[in-house]
């Protein structure tokens, strides 16, 4: 069976249900909707590493003993957790992003942050400070031992926390990093706000033209659905890979 006569009895079998997918019988609206899907794949993507890697540096600066370093830190953590991601992404791409371009133009520059870069900023550094909290309580419960024993080898501070503490910090915040991570791929939806290609902007383009709200959004959430649950199902992979029983005990 060809590619359009599956789609024609999918369509076909959906209408005896009550559910409108014709959309799909359209190159230029299925087209648009499977681009969606790779655009919030790559956001996905592209924020997850970019968060982990945003959270590390900032429960660095937490647990320093420099209080000029840690007091920012402090400070940024409490104001992003505070503040909603969508306002967050509104004040970079609609001040910061228009103060760039102004900057960029006299000097016949162009601004090279992109709606999709912008998204990727935002989302990273927000949840990166969730991590970071994670991060820091897993910090704070490595046992005095075994730092005693990492200082009784001669390990600087720096080499401490790379060698010693974030390795076991990962082990015991991973649940939580975790949940962040699966809020985090939930949270890429934001991106339709400054017209991001992702599914749930290409969703809204179609439903403009069809009467297809629910159809669509059931799409949409069987994605995100599928997407969250494959970062779980990694998540309690590593949980089993790194665990240390009775580590701590």
């Amino acid at each position: 069976m060809s590619l359009e006569g599956a789609l024609q009895g999918f369509v076909a079998a959906a209408r005896s249900v009550g559910l409108n997918y014709a959309f799909v019988l359209d190159p230029m609206e299925r087209a648009a909707f499977v681009r969606g899907l790779g655009v919030t794949l790559q956001l996905c993507i592209a924020v997850i590493p970019g968060s982990l890697a945003a959270g590390v540096a900032i429960a660095a600066l937490l647990t320093s003993r420099r209080r000029w370093l840690a007091w920012p830190a402090r400070a940024f953590v409490e104001v992003t957790r505070s503040t909603p991601t969508l306002v967050q992404l509104y004040c970079a791409f609609l001040v910061l992003n228009m103060l760039i371009t102004q900057a960029a133009q006299p000097h016949g520059a162009v601004n090279p942050l992109t709606p999709f870069v912008w998204v990727f900023i935002v989302i990273s550094l927000h949840k990166g400070a969730f991590h970071a909290e994670a991060l820091r309580a897993g910090i704070e419960a490595v046992p005095a031992a075994t730092l005693e024993a990492a200082r009784s080898l001669g390990f600087s501070r720096a080499l401490r926390l790379w060698r010693v503490e974030l390795p076991l910090a990962v082990r015991f915040a991973l649940p939580a990093l975790v949940n962040n991570l699966v809020d985090l791929v939930k949270m890429t939806a934001v991106a339709s706000a400054i017209a991001v290609g992702d599914v749930t902007y290409e969703s809204i383009m179609i439903w403009t033209n069809r009467d297809n709200v629910l159809e669509l959004l059931l799409l949409v959430r069987a994605w995100f659905g599928l997407l969250t649950w494959d970062v779980s199902a990694a998540g309690r992979w590593l949980e089993q890979r790194l665990r240390m029983p009775g580590y701590g005990q």
